[in-house]
């Protein structure tokens, strides 16, 4: 009768390999997403600096700053640096949020070869905290350049590309899809196209409102609703 396989060890492996069926922990330093429930579903617990995060989006919608904008105000006091942003960013309301407008610089690139110049340039700033670039079309071995240079200076590199990309191969260490949810309020809807882990079976769906603005509104809500009711009884 043949001996029975003996199930592998992994006593004393080198952290920095990991299991299939195990999430994997995070071999360099992470920033907190703002979104426990998100941060749970991240290896390291969040978003990996010095790696590509690659966030994929339905035509003609942009979740970004929805997803990235409590970690934006947490990544430093350096610059973040827009690449190719189909809008201008509204500063007041970002600034209400925690991000100062004064970190923000806006790179109007218009060309995607401008654009991956840009933002490889930007990654090598040592005055940068973050850089998030809008790419189009973009080959596989250009994001691995880009991947490259944000692991050699330990940036967070975010890429917003178009939905239609799913099928395409990226070097991303991270690759999220993002969207509203449909019949649930303001919340966002995101689903995990690669980690480093088991695939992630189930959408979340996080709150998009920061919990501290959606309280503030709330207790708006109640002040006007009392308010119209005492002048309302007045007459």
């Amino acid at each position: 009768m043949p001996a029975p396989a003996l199930s592998p060890s992994w006593a004393g492996v080198h952290p920095d390999v990991w299991q299939a069926d195990a999430l994997a922990g995070a071999p360099a330093r992470v920033l907190a997403t703002g979104d426990s429930l998100l941060d749970a579903q991240l290896p390291g617990g969040g978003w990996p600096l010095g790696a590509l995060s690659e966030i994929l989006q339905p035509p003609g919608v942009h979740s970004e700053w929805r997803l990235l904008l409590p970690a934006l105000a947490r990544s430093g006091s350096g610059a973040v640096v827009l690449v190719g942003a189909p809008q201008i960013p509204f500063g007041p309301a970002l600034g209400a949020q925690g991000l100062d407008p004064q970190r923000l610089l806006w790179v109007a690139a218009q060309a995607g070869a401008q654009r991956l110049w840009a933002t490889e340039q930007a990654l090598r700033c040592a005055d940068v905290d973050a850089v998030l670039a809008w790419l189009e079309t973009v080959r596989a071995d250009q994001l691995r350049r880009l991947q490259m240079a944000a692991a050699e200076y330990t940036k967070l590199l975010f890429v917003l590309r178009p939905e239609r990309a799913h099928g395409e191969s990226s070097p991303a260490a991270l690759r999220l899809w993002a969207a509203p949810a449909a019949d649930q309020g303001d919340a966002l809807e995101v689903r995990a196209l690669k980690r480093r882990g088991p695939p992630l079976s189930q959408a979340l769906h996080l709150a998009a409102r920061p919990s501290r603005l959606a309280r503030l509104l709330a207790a708006s809500q109640f002040m006007s609703s009392h308010a119209l009711d005492r002048t309302s009884a007045s007459v």
